[in-house]
Parts: C-alpha cells; sequence; structure tokens
C-alpha cells in the first residue's frame, strides 16, 4: 500500500501567489480526507497568526481517514529537546502526526546551522526521541538528501541512522532544490531501501527541471511507500511534485494499491477545486485533469477515438472524472462535425448537404478569425442556423456606447435596442468599461421577458489582434466565458471594430443561455 502525504497547506502556500484562509484549510482537510489522502500537513503551528488558528480549529475535527501532521524542525544546536520552545509548540498542536526536517548535507550543516556534524546527528536523534516518547507519530524530512548522498553518503545515512534510533515512523528522502534526474533518485533511493527497508522510506520531491513527478515515480519505484506532494504542484518557485498527477499515475499505470484509488473518478473536481480556493484559472493542460487533457483537434485522431478510445486516449478519461472534447476547426473533416454535434444532442448525416455547407461555411470564418474550440456555444448556434433549427429569441435593433471620463474617473455608457415578439425594448446601462455596460444594457432589456438572465454573469472577456498588418483597423477576435452558477459556457466575435467584435460575442452568450432554458417568444 502507497501512502499519500499532502502538504499543499504548508509547502504549497510557499508558492508565488499561494493563499489560503482558516476557513479555506479546513474546507481543504474536509475535503482531502474524504477523497482518501492518507497524511495532511497543515503548516508551522505558531509560525503567524493564521496556523495558529488553524490548529486551535484542527484540534476539534474528526478525519475519517486521514491523519493531521504538524509540521517543525529539529532543536536547535547546543540545546536539549526537553526545553526547546518549537517543539513545544509541535505538541501542544495536539497533532497525532509531527513532522520533524534535519539537516543531511554537511554543507547546511556547517554553513547554514554553523554546527558539527555530530552535534546535528543529536539534534536529530534526540528531536525525534523526545516527540515520540509523548505518543506522537513522528515523519523525519531528510532536507537536501540526495544533494547530501551524492557530497558524502555515509553522512547522509547517519542522519536516517540518527532518526530511526529516535523513533521516527518514516524516513522521507527530500529532493529539495529539485535539479537531480530519475536514474540518481532511483539509484539512491534503492540503496536507502536496501538498508533501513521500504515500509519506512518515503519521497518528497520538487519540480525544478520539471521532473517532480517523474522523480517521485522513481522513488515509489525503487521501493518507497509513501509519497509527498502537493494539489496541482502548488510549492515555492516552480513548485512541488503534483499529486494530481501522481496519483493516477500510481494507481492506473503502477497499479499500486491506494486508500484513495476508489475515489479516483473525483479527480478532478478536486483539482478544480484546490484553484478555486487559490484564485487561479485552471490550467487546461494539466495531465488527466485538464479541460484539454482528452480533446482532439484533427479530424482524424477525432474520429479514430470516437471508434476506438484508446487508439488515442492513454485512459478512459471517466477514470479520473474527465472526459473526450472534439475540438471544431479548419482542420475538422465532417466526422469531427458530426461527433461535436453529438456532444449537443444534434445528430447530422455526414453524407447531407448541409453538412458539407457546414464544413464550408466554419472553414470560411476560420480564415476570416474566428475560432471555435474555445467557443463552444458558438459553435452550436451556427449548427443550428445551418440546420435551419436556430430560434430567434430577441431582434437587435441597434446600439450605441460612449466613454466619458470625469476628472479621474473613466465611466462608459451604452444604449440597446431590441425587439421581443414585436415589443421595442430600449435600455442603458453604466459600467466602468464598453463591453460591461453593452453587458448590462443588453441582459436589462431581456430580463423582464427572461427572467433566467438574471443568473448569468460574465466571467472571462479575452482579445486578440488576428490580423496585426492594419495598425489600429486589424481584425480582432473577442472570447467571452459566460456562466450561471450551474455552467460555463464561450461565444467568439470577429471584427475590425473591437466593441462590435464584443457584442457579437455577448450576444451569442445570451442567445445561448436561452436557447438552453427558454422557449421562443
Amino acid at each position: 500500500m502507497i501512502r499519500v502525504y499532502d502538504t499543499t497547506l504548508r509547502d504549497g502556500t510557499q508558492g508565488e501567489g499561494i493563499s489560503f484562509s482558516v476557513a479555506d484549510k479546513l474546507m481543504i482537510v474536509e475535503r482531502l480526507d474524504q477523497f482518501g489522502v492518507d497524511y495532511i500537513e497543515g503548516g508551522y503551528p505558531g509560525s503567524n497568526p493564521r496556523d495558529i488558528a488553524f490548529f486551535a480549529e484542527a484540534k476539534e475535527l474528526k478525519p475519517k481517514h486521514a491523519r493531521l501532521a504538524a509540521f517543525g524542525s529539529t532543536r536547535r544546536a547546543g540545546s536539549k529537546a526537553v526545553t526547546d520552545p518549537q517543539l513545544r509548540v509541535l505538541l501542544e498542536s495536539g497533532m497525532p502526526v509531527l513532522t520533524l526536517v534535519g539537516k543531511t548535507s554537511l554543507l547546511h550543516v556547517r554553513e547554514i546551522l554553523r554546527t558539527t556534524p555530530e552535534e546535528n546527528l543529536a539534534m536529530i536523534e534526540d528531536s525525534v526521541r523526545y516527540l515520540t516518547a509523548q505518543g506522537r507519530e513522528v515523519i523525519y524530512d531528510a532536507e537536501h538528501f540526495f544533494d547530501g548522498y551524492v557530497d558524502n553518503p555515509d553522512y547522509a545515512l547517519r542522519t536516517l541512522e540518527a532518526a530511526a534510533r529516535g523513533g521516527a515512523a518514516n524516513l522521507s528522502l527530500c529532493e529539495t532544490n529539485g535539479g537531480k534526474l530519475v536514474p540518481e533518485v532511483q539509484r539512491i533511493t534503492a540503496a536507502v531501501v536496501k538498508r533501513f527497508g521500504g515500509e519506512r522510506i518515503g519521497i518528497h520531491c520538487h519540480n525544478d527541471s520539471g521532473l517532480g513527478v517523474a522523480v517521485s515515480l522513481a522513488g515509489i519505484d525503487a521501493g518507497a511507500t509513501l509519497v509527498q506532494g502537493t494539489m496541482n504542484g502548488y510549492g515555492e518557485r516552480v513548485g512541488n511534485a503534483n499529486l494530481v498527477t501522481i496519483i493516477p499515475n500510481l494507481a492506473l499505470k503502477m497499479r499500486r494499491r491506494l486508500y484513495c484509488a476508489p475515489n479516483l473518478d473525483e479527480l478532478r473536481d478536486l483539482s478544480l477545486f484546490f484553484d478555486e480556493l487559490a484564485n487561479l484559472r485552471h490550467d487546461p493542460k494539466a495531465p488527466f485533469v485538464g479541460r484539454s487533457a482528452f480533446a482532439h483537434k484533427g479530424g482524424l485522431h477525432a474520429n479514430a477515438a470516437q471508434k476506438v478510445a484508446r487508439s488515442y486516449e492513454h485512459i478512459d478519461p471517466a477514470l479520473v472524472g474527465n472526459r473526450t472534447r472534439v475540438l471544431v476547426s479548419d482542420m475538422a473533416g465532417r466526422s469531427s462535425l458530426v461527433l461535436k454535434a453529438r456532444e449537443f444532442g444534434m445528430e447530422l448525416d455526414e453524407k447531407s448537404p448541409e453538412l458539407k455547407s457546414l464544413v464550408e461555411e466554419l472553414k470560411d470564418r476560420e480564415f476570416r478569425g474566428y475560432e471555435y474550440e474555445a467557443a463552444d456555444a458558438s459553435f452550436k448556434l451556427l449548427v443550428a442556423k445551418m440546420l435551419g433549427h436556430r430560434k430567434e429569441f430577441f431582434a437587435v435593433e441597434g446600439y450605441r456606447v460612449s466613454v466619458e471620463r470625469h476628472g479621474g474617473e473613466i465611466w462608459s455608457e451604452a444604449t440597446v435596442r431590441v425587439k421581443v415578439g414585436g415589443e421595442s425594448i430600449h435600455t442603458v446601462a453604466e459600467s466602468s468599461g464598453p463591453v460591461g455596460a453593452l453587458d448590462k444594457a443588453l441582459r436589462l432589456g431581456l430580463e423582464k421577458i427572461y427572467p433566467q438572465l438574471r443568473d448569468m454573469k460574465l466571467r472571462d472577456y479575452k482579445v486578440r489582434i488576428v490580423e496585426g498588418n492594419e495598425g489600429t483597423g486589424s481584425k480582432t477576435r473577442v472570447l467571452v466565458e459566460s456562466g450561471d452558477g450551474h455552467s460555463v459556457w464561450g461565444t467568439v466575435g470577429v471584427s475590425d471594430n473591437i466593441i462590435d467584435a464584443s457584442w457579437e460575442a455577448l450576444r451569442e452568450a445570451v442567445e445561448y443561455r436561452l436557447s438552453s432554458t427558454a422557449p421562443s417568444p
């Protein structure tokens, strides 16, 4: 059985731009416990007011499976563990697991701790022994282990022996600088496993060389039985080893037993949950869980994947809570369009003249600057139009936008005129920007007739110059992402006027929402 140790709440929060409130941390503990993570490290007790407050709350938690851990370092040089203030704070945290970091590399012992090699060994053994004597499970993090081992294998192993004599339940080998390659990590881990036995060895890696996942898996392959990492690879510099990638590789590729394996189909949702709390946009290219992880663009690939999924997909996406997606572009053939339409519940005949017209229209539009990979809603509306199924919920009579500066403030006003069922509606709205004003004015005019639009919000707005040789008159593509709290959809607009391109994308976003929820007036 491979045990999973999550350090997102400590190592992960050292990443640039990553911060969690106390309430966030408590929710994270609950979610990780539900998923089946074995250890959840909460941070440094007493290091800051937020962690102090978290551990005060964490004492009352009763996880179903996970064991909560507090993190600290060995006692200071020249002191005793029983009187060390940091070790006392660790015990007072009330956590059943205490993770201690100690120095393995002689470089760090002499130049950072400024002590002797023998005193460092005493610091490790004394600290671990003191905490285990208080009935706590101690995990020893051997910091810079692989660098230390390369410089002096004998001393690196002696530091592990010191922790083992003290009673450490696990000796986790830390690849702290993230610079080692797979063969070296595998070779060194295998040597340690041979000396101490795999049941006592863990692996903790960083991603500075882009190999955090690979070297972690190499450590497990060499015999380690505990793997440390963070969700979505959060962490200092370029991040820690990514548990979201490690876990499915262990369970599905290496066939290792994990307590969380039965919940693997929740992995994508778990990854999204963390990005949402961290206020980060989810990486569409993330292995296993990214939106693009099982997306097929070329017609040949899409057709083959539909016939035999494993021809272009390394696993069944549903195993990790993901799904196959067909991307529509000027590379698409008839098969791709049939498959894409089927995603929306629309059946197309590959031999029909309508499909031939759709292919030609799509390729012409992409030549003019449209792009539908991130604009599924616009593609659905285009298919409905080409098949003669597109409903008209409102007709646009005109719009106008003005931008004014008053002192240090810029303000925009939009006027929109639409007609619904023979009734002309004229609305005005203000916002800090012209696109926001247009969005508000359009929906304001329609909400009385279509109240479901009140839940709709503009979530994201992207602009790209498609042709840059015309200066300010270049063609512009606007991608809009909208949502209603339950689903998210993308629409696209193209024009040599950025406001008109934005208007097209906004109008189609509203049309798509109505086509999903409302009958024609």
